[in-house]
């Protein structure tokens, strides 16, 4: 049955939180100040001026993204997740877009009083969100890549404008990078039957579940083994070995994913590697 999308309103406070993933938001700009408190011993992180405006824009871009995707994927939102759809049903579309065009705006404008390097990562970050809403999340890895790409870069950009060759930002993008991945991945499955039904050329719809599945086992091979050779060059066994114990996580993530077969275990799977990515970041605090 397709969800009622009738009499949205011109805003609601509600439906605006919803739309623009507040917790994703807070996750981000988070994993910036945890960056630049354990990573870069920045003093006095919480009145830094710089690292306040970059985070919030970047967290103002990121929710420009959030509200241009809804914007795109109405009709397929209406058959994957019918009840979490905002943008159609509880906001005009008019008004998503006009949100969206402003917070983009916003955060080049930030980006710019930061640095012109700054406001030309902010552009490029607004433009390819868009792009990937219009076009490239429906071919097949490609807004898988795009969006991993994005979430390092979150965490990068802190290490770009005060320590540019700052190698343990660089990893833990990598690494931030590679989860995002594998997540964006779980979450086509989960997708597969609205994405389906629109021609979008996604892996699971190109070559089918089983080949995603072994995907995603060959990714997250390739991570553990990238993160812990680079945490043992970088820092030490030490760290090599708190790498590993990322295999717990990971294994049962491989255990859980072989018998998935629902839109709900997929959906939980989709949450898990997020759990993991908390860790996996909440882990900068050993380096304080």
């Amino acid at each position: 049955m397709v969800a009622d999308i009738s009499k949205p309103s011109n805003f609601s406070i509600s439906g605006f939180i919803q739309v623009i993933r507040l917790w994703n938001l807070i996750i981000i700009a988070l994993a910036q100040y945890f960056t630049a408190f354990f990573l870069l011993s920045i003093d006095g992180v919480i009145y830094n001026q710089q690292l306040l405006l970059l985070s919030l824009s970047t967290v103002i871009i990121a929710a420009a993204g959030y509200i241009i995707n809804d914007y795109y994927d109405i009709k397929i939102d209406l058959i994957n997740k019918p009840k979490r759809v905002v943008v159609g049903k509880v906001l005009k579309r008019r008004v998503a877009m006009i949100a969206h065009t402003v917070l983009n705006l916003i955060g080049i404008g930030i980006g710019f009083f930061l640095s012109y390097q700054m406001m030309a990562i902010n552009f490029m970050s607004a433009l390819l969100l868009w792009a990937y809403s219009n076009q490239f999340k429906r071919m097949v890895l490609v807004g898988n890549f795009l969006v991993a790409f994005l979430t390092a870069l979150s965490i990068y950009v802190v290490a770009f404008y005060f320590d540019p060759y700052n190698t343990l930002i660089i990893a833990y993008s990598l690494f931030a990078f590679f989860f995002t991945l594998i997540r964006e991945i779980i979450k086509d499955i989960e997708d597969l039957k609205g994405d389906e039904n629109f021609g979008c050329r996604t892996l699971p719809i190109v070559y089918g579940i089983r080949f995603t599945k072994n995907t995603i086992y060959i990714l997250s091979i390739i991570l553990m083994t990238t993160l812990c050779l680079l945490f043992y060059k970088m820092i030490g066994l030490h760290m090599m070995l708190m790498c590993l114990t990322l295999i717990i996580p990971v294994g049962y993530l491989f255990y859980k994913l072989s018998k998935a077969d629902t839109t709900a275990e997929f959906n939980f799977l989709s949450n898990y590697c997020k759990f993991i990515m908390l860790i996996g970041i909440s882990s900068m605090i050993l380096f304080y």
